[in-house]
């Protein structure tokens, strides 16, 4: 009288991660998304690990999660990953504000966002 088991959202050659509440806009963590996408996963690590942006050390530990999602939960061959997908959404938002002139109110808006990883495993042509 078990349940039946949850079917695998992602297909058998592929593994995610997901990391939610990034302090940053949505629209700031695509440009480091869109620096990983569709490469290969050493040197998506390497150009995160150079990136100024301040982000990417968050989206860094996103990425090495995947891959070890990918490595011992699925048994893929960490040597040919890809980064298949890295898509952004949006999280909460904190407003914030603070006075301003003449009796009014400044808004502040503090965006949160969350990005999610997918590698896939490839295989090299000879």
């Amino acid at each position: 009288m078990s349940k039946d088991k949850n079917p695998r959202r992602v297909a058998d050659n592929e593994a995610r991660a997901k990391l939610r509440m990034l302090r940053t806009s949505p629209q700031k963590l695509n440009l480091v998304a869109g620096l990983i996408r569709g490469k290969k996963v050493e040197k998506a690590l390497t150009d995160l690990t150079f990136s100024k942006k301040r982000i990417s050390d968050d989206v860094k530990k996103c990425l090495q999660s995947a891959i070890a999602n990918a490595e011992n939960n699925h048994n893929l061959d960490v040597d040919e990953l890809v980064v298949a997908e890295a898509y952004v959404g949006k999280n909460l938002i904190m407003k914030r504000g603070r006075p301003r002139a003449r009796g009014r109110f400044g808004k502040i808006i503090k965006p949160f966002s969350e990005i999610t990883i997918v590698v896939r495993q490839v295989e090299e042509q000879a």
